[in-house]
């Protein structure tokens, strides 16, 4: 065991601490706590940003390659089709123009939380700097779009549009799709590309309707309501009283702007995050000029090795991301109980560190401790900000803290919490977005692959796929998803390698007369040894956190480990994809041409 002496903590005490805390927060329903979208809610996932009463005459076509979602990830997967001389296929987006995240996100204080010289893509190739180290929400959207512009996306792309069906037709090897605009689009190959943060949760709280006031989530950000932009101070809220409900990564960036806006500012807690030093600046243009070609590719390598626990000779980003992860890589081959304990010991360090931060700068005693978080570092997004702390000492900032349970209810004049009504006129959900839900939830539309057997069916039990990108029954189709595919922190990273995956997919097909491309069984299988291998190794880590998006909401389950990401590390799963390609042979496939596809 560690020398407890010397720690200045106690590991048993934290670690009660931790199951006290945890055991507060678990509730029976998961994640059915949110509402859907649809309905008497579907107000709160309009779009505030697209032209209103848009229209266009419907389209009826074939394409090689229909590609679903117009954030990062559809972006690359179009970039390198055109890369790779392959210049028919479309785009469809259900926004009104690209950015995915950076799209929908236009909350104030909206900035990326890894450093943009390794969040932004293409940097180098594009030739562009960024104004400071963690660029603004608005700077990273104008990025989208010069992507979009550099590699003519906008030509291929239909805004403003929803996949509402997706049929395999076994006699034409292509996929039948059908959108909300009346399209109807015959495609060889289907990317589904739809992203992690784009369905807001909202919860499912008593009264929700009832309430009389303004009330909008921060995915869908009303400035005509509040005044302002995501750069200029929220004019029009000097006379009106809001509540934030919610204290995760989007709460920790839209607190500050809105409690020096408001008439006076409520924020609703169920769990603290924890949250550190940021440390941004402007971009030094000396340092920037003297960086070497390929500095860029360098850079994110060597971030998502640190992330991932690999050891490396240089910390080149030295940022909060890399001190939470700074003592990931232990000798488990060696050690593993001594490697675990190690981690552990370290981790209680890291948290300590984050609670003493909250008294050192928040001045009301209770409130800097109800700010803090009592579980595991990794077990919720670790956030990173040089405000958020700070707007609790602003005598128009109240922190109403719920001891775990949540808001009670919502009335027609505010919101409740262990039975006070705290009236308001404006309610900010700052929830966040679905993580670990049923995944054809979350993109829209459900396909049906061979036998008309639907992917909802067909993942019933849990997910079955090769790589996370191919399904046995659903022929030529690619998934960039968390389910059973890479995860980063730093989320371009994994897309930029799913995308030359299909791209190289796509290429090989069309120039080998391939008509379809399908997983075997076998192949799925050993995939999905890989991810229960790598799930099981952090099993009693999750069972033990919090609950939130991570984890189910505390309700994990074996389909909730067929469905998890591969944990291995970003370099491992960027590795195993890269010595596929080399190997050229594309391994666990079915590949059949013509007529012998249909009989398959």
């Amino acid at each position: 065991m560690a020398d407890q002496d010397n720690l200045g903590f106690s590991p048993e005490a934290l670690k009660e601490r931790y199951r006290i805390e945890r055991e507060k927060r678990l509730r029976p329903d998961g994640n059915a706590q949110f509402h859907d979208l649809s309905g008497e809610f579907a107000h709160f996932d309009a779009d505030p940003y697209a032209e209103p009463g848009f229209t266009r005459d419907p389209i009826t076509r074939e394409t090689e390659t229909l590609i679903v979602g117009g954030g990062f990830g559809g972006m690359f997967a179009g970039a390198r089709l055109h890369q790779a001389g392959i210049d028919d296929y479309l785009i469809v987006e259900k926004a009104g123009d690209f950015g995915g995240t950076w799209y929908w996100n236009r909350y104030p204080g909206a900035a990326c939380d890894v450093e943009a010289y390794i969040y932004m893509p293409m940097l180098e190739e594009l030739g562009v700097m960024p104004t400071e180290r963690y660029a603004k929400g608005p700077e990273i959207f104008a990025h989208c779009q010069r992507i979009g512009h550099h590699f003519d996306l906008y030509s291929h792309a239909l805004f403003q549009t929803r996949i509402t069906s997706a049929i395999w037709d076994d006699k034409s090897n292509r996929w039948s799709i059908e959108t909300d605009r009346g399209d109807k689009i015959a495609a060889r190959f289907l990317i589904i590309a739809g992203g992690m943060l784009h369905k807001a949760k909202l919860p499912n709280l008593p009264g929700l309707n009832s309430f009389e006031g303004h009330a909008f989530h921060t995915g869908r950000w009303d400035y005509e309501y509040t005044g302002g932009t995501p750069l200029t101070a929220l004019d029009k809220l000097g006379d009106k009283r809001v509540a934030v409900i919610g204290t995760g990564a989007t709460s920790i960036q839209v607190v500050p702007p809105v409690g020096r806006a408001a008439k006076h500012l409520y924020v609703f807690q169920r769990t603290p995050s924890s949250v550190s030093r940021r440390d941004n600046r402007p971009t030094d243009p000396a340092w920037w000029n003297s960086l070497k070609p390929g500095w860029q590719a360098e850079r994110i390598a060597n971030f998502g090795a640190i992330v991932s626990g690999v050891k490396t000779e240089e910390d080149m980003i030295q940022d909060g991301w890399t001190w939470a992860y700074s003592d990931e890589a232990q000798d488990y081959a060696n050690d593993p109980v001594g490697a675990f304990e190690r981690r552990q010991i370290a981790d209680y360090g890291k948290m300590e560190a984050v609670r003493n931060r909250c008294d050192e700068i928040v001045e009301d005693k209770a409130t800097a401790e109800a700010l803090k978080p009592w579980y595991n570092l990794h077990c919720k997004r670790p956030c990173f900000h040089d405000e958020y702390l700070q707007t609790f000492n602003r005598p128009n900032v109240t922190l109403v803290d719920t001891g775990g349970k949540g808001v009670e209810r919502i009335t027609p004049k505010g919101v409740v919490v262990d039975g006070k009504e705290y009236e308001v006129d404006c309610i900010i959900f700052a929830s966040g977005y679905e993580l670990t839900t049923e995944y054809t939830g979350r993109m829209g539309f459900n396909p049906v692959g061979r036998g008309g057997v639907s992917l909802k069916d067909a993942w019933s039990e849990g997910a079955e796929t090769l790589f996370g990108l191919h399904a046995r029954g659903f022929p030529n189709m690619m998934m960039y998803s968390t389910v059973q595919g890479g995860f980063s922190v730093n989320v371009p990273q994994v897309l930029i390698e799913q995308s030359a995956h299909t791209a190289h997919v796509i290429k090989h097909a069309l120039e080998n007369d391939v008509e379809v491309v399908e997983p075997t069984e076998q192949a799925q299988n050993d995939w999905l040894q890989v991810i229960l291998s790598h799930v099981m190794a952090r099993a009693t880590i999750m069972a033990e956190c919090t609950p939130g998006a991570y984890n189910n909401e505390g309700a994990a389950d074996i389909k909730m480990a067929k469905n998890a990401a591969f944990m291995g590390g970003t370099p491992a799963f960027i590795e195993i994809l890269k010595d596929w390609r080399e190997k050229g042979d594309l391994a666990g496939l079915e590949l059949h041409k013509g007529k012998a596809a249909a009989e398959a």
